[in-house]
């Protein structure tokens, strides 16, 4: 579990508690019913205050990436598009670059950040 030295995120605890498990959760919309990523409180869809955590299968569709061969080390930026049909700005681990393509099939790992919060990434299913 977090520590208090996240409390400037109180409102995305859940988030990152779920992440520590090993669960990539979203925010839905109450009243529009649509799911969102990144987790707010307003729907940016409708504006309601009205949202709801649910819990995301974790499965996706690359839909766009970018290699930088000169980060150290090397790092695939990518947009994937959730079953449930958020895009979500990512990265991709444990993947060659040169195996990617745009619509392959991608699942969400968690890796630890320095500061010890689980990132949600993505890598290919084989």
């Amino acid at each position: 579990m977090i520590d208090d030295k996240w409390d400037w995120a109180m409102e995305n605890r859940e988030f990152w508690d779920a992440s520590e498990r090993g669960i990539l959760l979203v925010k839905r919309c109450i009243d529009c019913e649509k799911p969102h990523y990144y987790p707010r409180l307003i729907c940016p869809h409708c504006g309601s205050d009205s949202t709801e955590w649910i819990e995301s299968c974790g499965k996706g569709i690359l839909y766009s990436y970018s290699f930088f061969r000169r980060a150290n080390p090397p790092q695939i930026l990518a947009y994937v598009t959730l079953a449930e049909g958020i895009t979500l700005l990512t990265e991709i681990i444990n993947s060659d670059y040169e195996k990617l393509a745009v619509n392959d099939e991608v699942e969400v790992k968690f890796r630890v950040d320095p500061d010890g919060r689980y990132i949600p990434v993505f890598v290919l299913v084989k």
